[in-house]
């Protein structure tokens, strides 16, 4: 749990961000927060030991962080492409390409000076950008792509507003973790993909409460999110992007999730691991 906070600056959790670790490196990154880049540090990763970056959507709270963490790859030696997944663009938000040519074009870009990312130049990693089609939370067609024999990850895209969003499943060494991503009760492809799945870990995005007047149209309230506990059969659920909207009546909302889901639940904290 690199980040394990949302979009306001509510004290010290960073942005959303995950690293998954496979054999004692963090081989792929899943979303890149405000914050991300000091945790990324602590927890001692490299981007050199990366396989991909997987972005599930282009809010700030969860990309803000991609520029700080790819300049500090650009200290280290690796010759190695990066997979950049993303979604397709949608207006008005860009689609992966859109976003990192933005950012890195050698000429345009806001941090032209790392557009070795695009080009190999200064001996920077090439960025290998893969767009997935977000249009269809009800229809979700699905995209998998395997990262080497122990290592796989599908993008399932979800519902959350009209910001194209993907939520991700990655298997590794016959472990299965669902990132759930921000998502409304509308991803009833979502659902049905991963009805059953019996996961090892499913991160869950805690952000609204309980009651009127939330954005449920974004988010699943803490019964949506017990529902679809019930509906995958984790062995464990973490509560990730916590708002102090949400953690001010933490209580009241793990009631609603035990009302309907009875294994186990944590509340996510920076810098925290599950070992699977």
């Amino acid at each position: 749990m690199l980040g394990s906070g949302g979009p306001i600056a509510e004290g010290s959790r960073a942005g959303t961000s995950y690293a998954i670790w496979i054999d004692g490196r963090a081989q792929l990154l899943v979303d890149a927060g405000p914050g991300s880049f000091i945790r990324f540090g602590e927890a001692g990763l490299k981007v050199s030991d990366l396989k991909a970056i997987a972005l599930s959507h282009f809010h700030g709270d969860h990309s803000a962080g991609l520029a700080g963490i790819l300049n500090s790859g650009s200290f280290e030696a690796s010759q190695d492409p990066l997979l950049f997944i993303g979604p397709a663009a949608a207006a008005p938000f860009p689609g992966a390409a859109g976003f990192i040519t933005a950012q890195f074009d050698g000429e345009r870009g806001a941090w032209s000076y790392l557009g070795g990312y695009l080009t190999g130049a200064d001996g920077r990693r090439v960025l290998d950008i893969r767009e997935v089609d977000a249009s269809d939370p009800v229809g979700a067609p699905t995209w998998r792509i395997a990262l080497g024999d122990a290592l796989s990850v599908t993008a399932i895209p979800v519902d959350h507003g009209l910001i194209p969003t993907l939520a991700y499943r990655i298997d590794a060494k016959g472990r299965t973790i669902v990132l759930a991503a921000d998502q409304s009760a509308m991803s009833t492809g979502f659902d049905r993909e991963t009805a059953g799945l019996a996961p090892d870990l499913l991160v869950a995005h805690h952000v609204i409460p309980e009651g009127e007047g939330q954005p449920i149209g974004l988010y699943r309230p803490p019964h949506g999110i017990g529902a679809m506990a019930v509906n995958i059969a984790p062995r464990r659920l973490v509560l990730s992007h916590n708002m102090n909207r949400s953690l001010d009546r933490l209580e009241e909302g793990l009631a609603q999730i035990a009302a309907r889901w009875s294994g186990t639940v944590t509340v996510a904290d920076d810098g925290q691991c599950f070992v699977l």
